[in-house]
């Protein structure tokens, strides 16, 4: 039976939405707990840029074909069960890891070629899920919510991985905090079996949902903006990381980057679930991009500590801004679609394709630069141009014209 929840409006909050957030804060967590220190246990094992950069291109390019592996699954089987074949993998990465130890560098491309199968698909099952237990009143509360339950996770993840990193010697906290992000997927994948079998039936119109761009002028702009929110998210998923490691040679100066950005970001999402509304949405989006863009010119020369956890603060406040409507506005959009409700498997899987065609292309741009040219002066350029990747997303969601749309 749904119950009222009054933290973030008056939501009926049902047993399958508790289930997906409960669900969506454990994997925040366990990736809050290992995926940054990942990057840094193979950064230490290589101490190369390019090694990190083909490590998270693995994972980028895996991610979108698994997205069309995953949709079809979606469409004959269940995505209850995607979801949990996606944890699953995510589990075997960890573990996989775990056995590699100390050789982990030497398995780069096969350690982020799980990961990305995990992430293709959690992430679909996840956003198809999303779309159906959510109602357009209620997505704002479940966007908000599970950034929330991130930023909590990433709170507590990275200042608690950097107390374990550092008490231990040598590789073995790392050892203690991949085992625990693996238990965390575990009891992830026992809570999936309490949510409700939603099996799927028709024909899987992959082809026909990236024609439909052409007909749906919205649907354009949606994918559009999905491309440059990937443009930048690509190099930074991973760089801030190195640069956070490189500037202090401390884990723990990585949790409290973590703490300080999910800190913030925690009272950032909390407000920006219940103060934008859906007429200021296009106006929060132009102001977090602004802000987020402002963030990159602090830190793209004369790198310090200080200069990152402002970094840090900064984005914490841009990205709920910009997230929260965002995404409520892409829900929106497929909702109301062609034929929405049969295809919006295949509306998720078009839209994460276009997404991580930006973090390859980002990716790809970064391993140029550190290959063909120098380190010191290259990222630094690089950065500046894909680092305006959310601003851009303004642009197209302006033009989106919600009202206007009619069902077909």
């Amino acid at each position: 039976m749904a119950k009222k929840f009054r933290i973030l409006g008056d939501v009926e909050l049902t047993k399958d939405l508790s289930l997906l957030l409960i669900i969506g804060g454990l994997y925040s967590l366990s990736v809050a707990l290992s995926n940054t220190f990942v990057n840094i246990y193979l950064w230490k094992q290589t101490g190369k840029y390019s090694d990190i950069a083909l490590y998270n291109l693995s994972i980028v390019v895996l991610q979108p074909l698994t997205f069309i592996l995953a949709g079809r699954w979606a469409k004959k089987i269940d995505r209850v069960i995607v979801l949990r074949i996606g944890v699953i993998f995510l589990a075997i990465f960890y573990l996989a890891v775990l056995i590699s130890g100390t050789r982990a560098s030497t398995y780069l491309l096969l350690l982020g070629s799980l990961l990305g199968i995990g992430y293709g698909f959690y992430w679909l099952a996840y956003n198809v899920l999303t779309f159906e237990i959510t109602e357009p009143e209620t997505r704002d509360f479940f966007n908000g919510f599970l950034g929330i339950l991130t930023s909590g996770g990433g709170m507590i993840g990275p200042l608690a991985a950097g107390i374990i990193i550092t008490r231990f010697e040598k590789f073995t906290g790392y050892t203690f905090v991949f085992g625990l992000s693996l238990a965390l997927f575990a009891l992830a994948i026992f809570l999936s079996f309490s949510l409700k079998r939603r099996p799927a039936s028709g024909k899987y119109c992959f082809k026909r949902i990236i024609a439909e761009r052409k007909r749906n002028e919205n649907w354009r702009l949606i994918t559009n903006a999905h491309f440059f929110q990937g443009l930048r998210e690509g190099t930074f998923l991973f760089v801030i990381s190195v640069f956070v490691y490189i500037s202090t040679g401390s884990e723990m100066a990585l949790g409290t980057f973590g703490l300080i950005n999910s800190g913030i970001s925690f009272v950032a999402y909390y407000f920006a679930s219940r103060m934008i509304k859906k007429e200021y949405r296009k106006k929060a989006i132009l102001i977090g991009g602004i802000i987020l863009y402002a963030a990159v010119l602090l830190i793209v020369w004369d790198i310090n500590f200080v200069k990152l956890l402002i970094y840090a603060a900064m984005i914490a406040v841009a990205y709920p801004l910009l997230l929260v409507p965002y995404h409520s506005t892409t829900y929106d959009v497929i909702g109301r679609g062609w034929k929405a409700a049969e295809m919006r498997i295949e509306y998720i899987v078009v839209r994460e394709i276009f997404l991580n065609l930006g973090r390859i292309v980002s990716i790809l741009a970064f391993l140029a630069s550190v290959t063909w040219f120098n380190e010191a002066k290259s990222i630094p350029i690089l950065l500046l141009f894909i680092g305006a990747g959310h601003s851009i997303i303004y642009f197209f969601i302006k033009r989106v014209q919600l009202p206007e749309i009619k069902m077909r």
